[in-house]
């Protein structure tokens, strides 16, 4: 990783943040792959959803809300676009209406991008498009650890016979065999039965609910998670964004009252300096349903700059994102 030549965003006193074309962070629009380190890609589907649809126009939404994002990140010391190339690769061509014709199409894009070691960050879209993008990170990885910050657990056999929703992807994650360690975290809300928490203890998935968080702090909380996931090991993150509370995430599809706050959210993701993060997906963002100020969308534009400043820490540290990977 990390190349000689570098990709920069915009500089904000040559050309004011609200001109030129809306990319991620102002970052290149780039197509070809060679000398890139992440790649921010949009998955512009929401055909998994089971209640407000908008989740398709989250990408965009985001990008328009990444303008101000800044080089340095003051909390964790690091220069992110100094350490690598970051481009914002566009989007993923879905097919609305037809998960399996997306899911597709998503491994098509995924592949060569993964064949280059390039790190995704993925923006959603709905949560449906979390297995297929970790069906092509097993592929390179092997079997992936998981930290999935939802509101809600996502692993439902079916929804009116569909075995594939956002409400189902993590149990057809489990039962391809993607996944190594998973934890979940913020879980809250009302459930079906007492039958919906019998899986997780099932399939030894590691639960901190809200309450968990709200008691003993966020980095007690999730402390605890990372204690059973060694650093060495690849480890992915889904957040779906309704593990924010609605008064600061509200355009999303399931909101749930109780969440993380934007500062809890953000402490999240730093928390994870020192862990091998291969990939971050935020999902769920739906601007219709947003404030005036787009603040759900801003806040994902953020929690992305917190996952490729992780990145950044994690290289000037020494670790490598793929460690231990056979050539």
């Amino acid at each position: 990783m990390t190349s000689t030549r570098k990709t920069y965003p915009l500089d904000a006193l040559v050309s004011p943040r609200f001109a030129q074309l809306g990319t991620f962070a102002r970052l290149p629009y780039q197509r070809e792959l060679q000398d890139i380190d992440v790649a921010f890609i949009g998955i512009p589907f929401d055909g998994g959803t089971t209640f407000r649809t908008g989740a398709r126009m989250g990408p965009q939404a985001v990008r328009e809300s990444s303008r101000l994002l800044r080089p340095y990140h003051l909390f964790l010391d690091v220069s992110p676009f100094d350490v690598f190339n970051v481009v914002d690769y566009g989007d993923v061509d879905v097919v609305p209406g037809s998960f399996q014709d997306t899911a597709e199409a998503i491994s098509r894009t995924l592949r060569p991008l993964l064949a280059r070691r390039i790190v995704p960050l993925v923006c959603g879209g709905d949560h449906s498009i979390t297995l297929p993008v970790l069906r092509e990170l097993a592929r390179v990885h092997g079997p992936l650890n998981l930290i999935h910050f939802d509101s809600h657990f996502d692993f439902w056999d079916t929804y009116w016979g569909q075995k594939y929703t956002h409400g189902t992807w993590l149990r057809r994650c489990l039962e391809e065999g993607l996944l190594h360690r998973v934890a979940q975290a913020g879980i809250r809300g009302s459930q079906f039965s007492p039958d919906d928490l019998a899986y997780a203890a099932e399939h030894n998935i590691v639960v901190k609910t809200i309450k968990d968080f709200h008691d003993h702090g966020v980095f007690a909380a999730l402390g605890s998670i990372l204690e059973t996931l060694p650093a060495n090991e690849p480890l992915y993150v889904s957040w779906d964004i309704d593990v924010v509370d609605p008064a600061y995430a509200m355009a999303t599809g399931t909101p749930e009252v109780g969440g993380l706050t934007s500062w809890q959210a953000l402490e999240c993701l730093r928390a994870l300096v020192g862990k091998r993060l291969v990939g971050l997906d935020i999902v769920e963002v739906a601007p219709p349903y947003d404030a005036p100020g787009a603040p759900t969308s801003l806040l994902a534009a953020n929690l992305f700059y917190e996952g490729i400043s992780v990145l950044a820490k994690n290289y000037e540290q020494g670790m490598c994102v793929y460690l231990n990977l056979q050539e």
